[in-house]
């Protein structure tokens, strides 16, 4: 019962404002990301909140004030679950945009409402079009908006604590644009759907923010090395396979 309430809502709630959803589509196209940027901060995390509460999800959130005030910055975190995305949306400092895969893009509704939060969707397939969209999360980063990407490319099925291997893509956004890596470790989020079957199971989640890793000023050899430390960053915060936090 509380799957299907929760696929009720998912798609209630984005049918039942479609009204400010085309209102902020239009701002956008209009060139007014001011008002689409006010429509997208109100809407989606009441939105993606209401699906954590709906699955019976609680979090603790560490490490807030490792932000960056004032600029913008790349969120890299660890992919373990579906529910990784609402958490980010709602358990930051603001929603911010993500770097999703393209195969998103085809969900109706949910696309307009990603491209109202400025997300960008990325064709792994197409080095032509991946490369149109890395350039176009590098020019939002340089035009303030922090954006969200997970750098395994794919959710992570291992044991918990455990990485895949860390793609290059969100460490070319970061330099490119001059920002600051700011790595998350996501504990428990696996437990709410995906080690359940895909239904929908209450479970705890821990996010800790970690402290930024500046990219301004790094040597090639430096900025090769980046994926594999901020895996190692994010590595050491995650459990082990004793199951220590």
């Amino acid at each position: 019962m509380r799957t299907l309430i929760w696929f009720i809502y998912f798609w209630g709630y984005m049918l039942f404002h479609l009204p400010a959803l085309r209102r902020g589509l239009k701002a956008l196209d209009a060139g007014d990301w001011a008002t689409a940027d006010a429509l997208a901060a109100k809407h989606v995390p009441h939105w993606a909140g209401r699906l954590l509460k709906l699955a019976g999800v609680t979090v603790t959130v560490e490490g807030l004030e490792n932000i960056p005030k004032g600029r913008p910055c790349v969120f890299a975190g660890n992919h373990r679950s579906y529910y990784d995305i609402p958490l980010v949306l709602t358990q930051l400092d603001a929603p911010h945009g993500l770097v999703a895969k393209k195969e998103v893009a085809k969900l109706p509704l949910v696309r307009s409402w990603m491209r109202l939060l400025h997300c960008v969707f990325l064709d792994r397939e197409d080095p032509r079009k991946a490369m149109t969209a890395l350039n176009e999360a590098i020019d939002l980063v340089k035009k303030g908006y922090s954006l969200t990407i997970f750098p395994e490319g794919t959710r992570n099925k291992g044991a918990e604590g455990s990485l895949l291997e860390f793609k290059s893509g969100a460490f070319r956004v970061a330099t490119k644009a001059k920002a600051p890596i700011v790595p998350l470790a996501i504990t428990g989020s696996r437990d709410i759907m995906e080690n359940h079957h895909m239904f929908m199971h209450p479970a705890h989640v821990t996010i800790r923010v970690l402290e930024p890793i500046e990219t301004e000023g790094l040597t090639k050899e430096e900025i090769r090395a980046l994926p594999q430390r901020t895996a190692d960053v994010i590595a050491r915060h995650l459990p082990t396979d004793s199951g220590n936090r």
